[in-house]
Formats: C-alpha cells, structure tokens, sequence
C-alpha cells in the first residue's frame, strides 16, 4: 500500500482522511478519490486542484481525474473565487444527502443495468423450449429482489430527511409496528 503523507493541522483530520481512503478503497472506489472528499468534507473553504494536491501529496493529473469523478457524482461542487481563475472544490457537507447522492449513484452504475440484464435472462430463459427450471426459478427470485429494492429506493426518496432519520432509529421496532397492523412476518 502506497504511503500517502496528508499535510494537516490537526492528527485526527489527517486520520479521517487516510481512514476514508482506505474504506473508500473497499468499497471499489479508488482511493485518491475518496482522500479528496474527505479532504473537502472537513474544509472549511473550497480548494483549488493544486491545494489538494500538495495537502495530499497526490499527482496534479490525479487530482484533476478524481474531482471530476467527484464532479459527476454530485459529491463536490465547482466553486468561483473573486479575483482567482482557478477552479475551486467544495464538498457537499450534508452526511443525508451524500448518502442519498451515493447511493443513486450506486443505484444507476450497478442496479439497473443489473435489473435489465436480467429481465434479458428471464426472457430468454423463458423463451427457450426446454428452460431449467431451478435457474428460471433463481433468476426470476433475484429478478423479484431487484424490483422491492428499486421500489423501495423510489419510495424512500420521498421521504423527508427527518422522517427517513427517525425510521432508521427504529431499527427493528419497526417490525413490531408490523405485527400490530396485522402483518405477519415471512
């Protein structure tokens, strides 16, 4: 793993920074851009390509690469500064909507195209004389598993972010309210 020198003032920001690169990492999104959001997230004014750049002690032309991956997802913004030409980045600092952000993003890359490969198999699968039942039957389950999930994504973007925040603190007392309606559980 290469060793990457963030230049902070504070230990526990330079910490967070290397800690969010490495999860980042983890979670297949490559690690300069992940330091660079994080390094943005804990700013308190926006930073040019060149300010990342040595506070991270990370390549220009990686720099430029990460913030407009960043740029696309929606995670940093552009941000014009009087009397300098250079672009300068902030990042979105709502934990709420970064979440939301992500996960669109998750949902548009992986998701659907997942959802529309599959609805292929199934038609296919279907459409041939003598389909195997077992793989039409596991096909058409994860076909159904994608459908609740989109459907509930959907729905969640609906909710408003202190109703959303409340229902993820009931945790599982939610199926509880459940059994009280008269749903039984599966």
């Amino acid at each position: 793993m290469t060793e990457i020198k963030v230049k902070t003032e504070s230990a526990a920001q330079a910490q967070f920074i290397l800690y969010w690169g490495d999860m980042g990492s983890q979670w297949g999104v490559n690690r300069s851009v992940a330091q660079i959001q994080a390094l943005l997230f804990l700013s308190d004014s926006p930073l040019n390509a060149e300010q990342i750049s040595d506070r991270l002690g990370i390549a220009r032309s990686n720099v430029s690469n990460s913030l407009k991956e960043l740029v696309g997802w929606k995670l940093i913004r552009r941000v014009p500064i009087l009397g300098d030409r250079r672009e300068h980045f902030e990042a979105e600092c709502d934990v709420w909507e970064i979440a939301t952000r992500v996960a669109q993003g998750r949902k548009e890359r992986e998701i659907d195209p997942a959802m529309r490969v599959l609805s292929d198999c199934v038609a296919a699968a279907e459409a041939e004389d003598n389909p195997d039942p077992i793989a039409l039957a596991r096909m058409k389950e994860m076909q159904e598993f994608l459908h609740v999930v989109d459907g509930w994504y959907d729905q969640m973007l609906g909710v408003p972010k202190s109703k959303l925040k409340m229902l993820m603190k009931m945790g599982n007392k939610v199926i509880s309210l459940l059994s009280i309606t008269g749903k039984k559980s599966e």
